[in-house]
């Protein structure tokens, strides 16, 4: 700290002269509502994330054109504001319980009771419904969550407009923190007013990455997962199918019926029950990761002040490396988000 000698004006004069400190601090990160946030994960052709890339190892292209990067982070648990978006549908009944201990594993896990990471709860039958809004106390939404029961049709879309539109926000979104929204459900829609259109065009205007862990088990894939896919390829986030795997290898599982609906590997052994779990932490573990390491770039694209507001402008990003796969958003609104 160093301390400079100021002439006083006529007011200050009397106490003839002061002293004031000159603190060097860090200069704070200046942002405007036309800067582009791009979270970034490079994984391997194994899957493993890639961690030890620099700066300099990428190259951010905004329709075509290379950008210059402002910004530039790979902070391990960096500040985030995170929508846990629950189906409460009837489809949930098979494995409610199961889905509601991955939901509960989640919460307490991305938000550990500090202040820099935020959180909300909302579910989905008929309607959406804000059940916990925007707070630190993961806790809280643990205790509600206990509490519920699945029934009823899915408002999907509906419950990803309300999470982009209608909750508590925390100073600084959508750049630090960032804004996460995990779906835990199968992507069926069969109550909401919004379209898929809507809800992928409200989430990019609104900087949300979307990522989702699928409900839906092996052998039962339907046309609605497709939702899932495209609200987080869109968004940047991935899908993650914990029950994908878990019949794989047992034969016959498909075309046996059983009493039990095929829905346990031997009934009564336990066995499928520890399958299922095992398989849904490994996802909880594989989210958990990727959101909190993430590469976190911005930069101020060269966007025309007159343009139109449904503008879409496309981003690629690439790295010098061969062999990795780059997930990311693949593009933005020229128009800040709402703040």
């Amino acid at each position: 700290m160093q301390y400079r000698v100021c002439l006083g004006t006529a007011a200050a004069l009397a106490a003839a002269l002061c002293l004031h400190p000159v603190v060097r601090a860090q200069e704070p990160i200046r942002v405007t509502v036309n800067d582009v946030i791009v979270p970034v994960t490079v994984t391997d052709d194994k899957g493993r994330f890639v961690s030890n890339l620099e700066k300099s190892d990428f190259h951010l292209y905004d329709e075509g054109r290379e950008q210059k990067i402002s910004f530039f982070s790979h902070q391990q648990s960096q500040p985030i504001v995170i929508g846990f978006l629950l189906d409460q549908s009837n489809g949930m009944k098979i494995h409610w319980e199961k889905y509601k201990e991955a939901a509960t594993e989640l919460m307490l896990n991305l938000l550990p009771l500090e202040k820099k990471y935020s959180g909300y709860l909302i579910t989905y039958g008929n309607e959406p419904e804000l059940v916990a809004d925007t707070n630190s106390d993961s806790e809280k939404m643990v205790e509600k969550l206990r509490k519920m029961k699945p029934g009823g049709g899915a408002a999907l879309f509906d419950a990803i407009y309300m999470a982009c539109t209608s909750r508590k926000t925390i100073k600084g979104e959508p750049y630090e923190p960032r804004r996460i929204v995990v779906v835990i459900g199968d992507g069926h829609d069969t109550s909401s007013k919004k379209t898929l259109k809507e809800v992928i065009e409200i989430a990019q205007r609104n900087l949300v990455t979307v990522y989702a862990l699928s409900t839906v088990a092996f052998g039962f894939h339907t046309d609605s997962e497709d939702n899932l896919v495209q609200l987080t390829e869109q968004t940047g986030g991935r899908v993650v199918t914990p029950l994908n795997d878990v019949y794989k290898d047992i034969s016959g599982y498909l075309s046996t019926p059983s009493d039990a609906g095929n829905y346990a590997i031997t009934v009564g052994t336990g066995g499928y029950t520890a399958e299922v779990s095992s398989a849904i932490f490994r996802a909880i573990a594989n989210l958990e990761g990727e959101i909190t390491t993430q590469y976190v770039m911005r930069y101020t694209p060269d966007v025309a002040e007159k343009g139109s507001d449904r503008q879409f402008r496309r981003i690629r990003v690439a790295v010098n490396l061969q062999n990795v796969t780059v997930r990311y958003r693949n593009g933005y609104y020229p128009f800040g988000p709402p703040q």
